[in-house]
């Protein structure tokens, strides 16, 4: 089934990365998880308010300290975007967005056997 979590905006989403990657981390860890120049630390606290607020991301109060940890799961959030884009884009139709894929795509010979492997392995998994 097709639900519609919302595209994060470019910010959320750097944050989202950061957490998924380390998985818990204080707002000083976030931070530091951006390249210079660092976006400010209110910046960030509104981001985090608001993403909490939004049920993306929660958190454990210790202290006077919140540890974040990410709410959404990183691969629920990305399939969501693919099928959103196949919904949107290619009339919810797979096959013309794995065409356009194929073919817009400068894939080498490797990367095309690795996904005819795996379309080979989706296949037998579903007539199991």
């Amino acid at each position: 089934m097709f639900v519609d979590i919302k595209q994060l905006h470019k910010t959320e989403l750097q944050i989202m990365k950061y957490l998924w990657n380390i998985e818990k981390g204080f707002m000083k860890d976030i931070v530091e998880q951006f390249p210079e120049p660092r976006p400010a630390y209110t910046t960030i606290a509104i981001l985090l308010s608001r993403m909490c607020s939004k049920k993306y991301i929660g958190f454990e109060r210790l202290g006077r300290d919140k540890q974040y940890y990410p709410l959404l799961k990183k691969n629920d959030y990305f399939s969501n975007q693919v099928k959103g884009m196949v919904k949107h884009f290619f009339n919810n139709f797979t096959g013309q967005f794995a065409s356009f894929f194929t073919k817009n795509s400068d894939l080498s010979i490797e990367e095309l056997e690795e996904l005819q492997e795996l379309v080979k392995q989706k296949i037998a998994q579903k007539k199991k």
